[in-house]
């Protein structure tokens, strides 16, 4: 996320448009419904969270909180068999589109077979079309690389551009989150702390195996024996397989968006911008989503569509979200950006990732 300058007191919320009131109405009322349990699938059966309760403290770093033990998520990943395809998408209607909700493989494959699946689709309220990405975790290996910008400061391992040697087994990479002075969280990643670690937040957790899972710090997720990284950003956007309360409520709480004509300050901002956000899913896959147009519970509404149990927000406004998929012609051939494809036509693209000026954190996905 990123303005002109960061607003210091929270702006009434603006009535909206006819055409947008009428779809956060429809929005809303398609959220009622599915706490209902009429649209959204409820969670799938071993949604237990990935570790117990630790004693992990506001303040405390990655490395000094009480080691524990678990695996992220509720699969088996990293064992390499895949997991099945991904479950087809249920519309809330009729297709709008040709193709709306089909997966489709995406980037290069994995000891033979697809690693990721795409789909298209529009949610309900909205009018543009959002691109949901299926990540395959038995046969990816997630690592986060840092950046100068966010979470800030130099000397990081992983950083942009991806290197030759991790070019050869890519198959993925995305944005990460809001830079640290606005995700109300903390960072940790390569035994560097530069941002305590907030219990209660939303954070993306990486292991020394590869595994990654999503949770609410110090809940779902805490500090055991192998955690290599971990991103935090605002709170959980989906918990239990549906959105959360706050996921409902004021979407100011999903940080400062660009306005309709330009992200100065002085413009003021929309509710419906370009999200981006990741979960988990019962089996332990990981799934992103991201698209124009978007209010806080219809990126809710596309990560739970896509399974997810837990989920939050990344990056949003129009020049930082971006998932690019890589399918070199090669097996073995390294990723690189004309190999590369964008989940949607966004600002960023499959070169960001291989630039050397890139300052943002992100996430890249690679063959085990």
């Amino acid at each position: 996320m990123s303005r002109t300058r960061t607003r210091r007191t929270r702006e009434p919320a603006r009535a909206l448009a006819p055409a947008a009131l009428a779809a956060t109405l429809a929005a809303c009322a398609l959220a009622a419904c599915a706490l209902a349990g009429c649209t959204l699938a409820a969670p799938r059966a071993g949604t237990a969270a990935a570790h117990p309760t630790g004693s992990a403290t506001r303040g405390a770093t990655a490395h000094s909180a009480a080691p524990g033990h678990g695996r992220p998520g509720s699969g088996a990943a990293g064992n390499g068999t895949a997991l099945p395809p991904p479950a087809a998408l249920a519309l809330p209607g009729e297709p709008a589109f040709r193709g709306e909700g089909t997966w489709r493989p995406a980037g290069r494959r994995v000891h033979g077979v697809p690693a990721i699946y795409e789909a298209e689709v529009i949610p309900p309220g909205a009018s543009l079309r959002a691109g949901i990405a299926w990540m395959d975790t038995r046969l990816l290996s997630a690592r986060l690389y840092s950046g100068s910008e966010s979470p800030g400061g130099t000397g990081w391992h992983y950083r942009a551009p991806v290197a030759a040697a991790q070019a050869v087994t890519l198959v993925a990479a995305f944005n990460g989150g809001f830079q640290m002075k606005d995700a109300r969280g903390g960072y940790f990643a390569e035994g560097r702390n530069p941002y305590p670690l907030v219990r209660g937040a939303a954070s993306l957790v990486f292991y020394a195996s590869g595994d990654v899972t999503v949770g609410t710090w110090g809940a779902d997720v805490r500090q055991v024996h192998g955690v290599v990284a971990v991103r935090q950003n605002l709170t959980l956007l989906v918990s239990g397989g549906r959105p959360t309360a706050a996921a409902r409520g004021d979407w100011h709480h999903w940080g400062n968006t660009c306005g309709v004509t330009s992200c100065a300050a002085s413009v003021p901002e929309v509710e419906h911008q370009w999200r981006s956000g990741v979960g988990i899913t019962a089996s332990g896959a990981l799934v992103y989503a991201l698209g124009p147009g978007l209010a806080p519970l219809q990126l809710a509404w596309l990560l739970t569509r896509a399974g997810a149990v837990r989920g939050m927000e990344l990056d949003i406004n129009p020049e930082w979200p971006v998932f690019a998929a890589y399918g070199p012609a090669a097996a073995a051939g390294r990723a690189t950006p004309v190999n590369g494809r964008k989940l949607l036509t966004t600002v960023q693209g499959p070169g960001t990732f291989f630039e050397r000026h890139w300052a943002r954190d992100f996430i890249t996905m690679s063959a085990r």
